[in-house]
């Protein structure tokens, strides 16, 4: 079945992309609006880009025609965010932040969860979350229809004890995180991972197969 997305609506495009490309990472975004007021957000169109310089990307849609999201009016103001990752633990709570409620409401207080200080910017972090990523805003892409692409740049990385050895490590399945899928209510969680041996060229022009095991970091 072939779509071309020059010849459907702009729903059906939103179906097929965040129907096939699963799972997507969560990330709870947190801002301040720049006179203390908190404000946070999950949003699923989100991952990791790079390294060095260490940058994250966010695709924000607009809350309605002509009125940007929270989120993106509080960056823009403070140029900065947090990105809080998501775990089984806090999952009812991002959906509650996933509320639509009206401006100047702080939904980490209304989901019950915990605003701590962060270290280098001036949002704040969930403390109830297993990762925070403070960031620094970088760009904004701004698209037709209000779209917004974000990208930051990640300053600090708070970490709950236990997760990273000192090789820098990291325990993936002791982290527990929940995934986007598709539909108003699709999540899904890291329970079945597994590896993949990488071959050479030479070991796959010898007839090697990579081997599947369990995962290992």
């Amino acid at each position: 079945m072939l779509y071309d997305f020059a010849q459907i609506p702009a729903t059906a495009r939103y179906k097929l992309l965040s129907g096939c490309i699963l799972p997507r990472p969560i990330a709870l975004v947190s801002t301040t609006d720049g006179k203390g007021g908190h404000n946070a957000a999950p949003y699923s169109f989100f991952n990791v880009m790079s390294h060095e310089p260490a940058l994250i990307v966010l695709g924000i849609d607009q809350k309605r025609p002509g009125t940007p999201k929270d989120t993106v009016g509080n960056l823009r103001t403070t140029g900065d965010f947090v990105v809080n990752l998501v775990d089984m633990k806090i999952a009812e709570a991002m959906s509650v932040c996933a509320i639509d409620f009206e401006t100047g409401v702080d939904e980490i207080r209304e989901a019950g969860l915990t605003a701590l200080p962060s270290s280098r910017v001036k949002a704040p972090r969930i403390a109830e979350a297993p990762v925070s990523l403070e960031c620094r805003l970088m760009d904004e892409l701004r698209y037709p229809a209000g779209r917004s692409i974000v990208v930051g740049e990640v300053l600090a990385f708070h970490v709950r004890d236990g997760i990273v050895d000192e090789r820098f490590h990291v325990d993936a399945l002791a982290l527990d995180l929940v995934g986007r899928m598709a539909g108003a209510g699709g999540y899904c969680r890291l329970s079945d991972p597994f590896s993949i041996a990488r071959l050479t060229q030479d070991e796959w022009r010898a007839g090697k197969r990579a081997a599947i095991s369990p995962y290992k970091e």
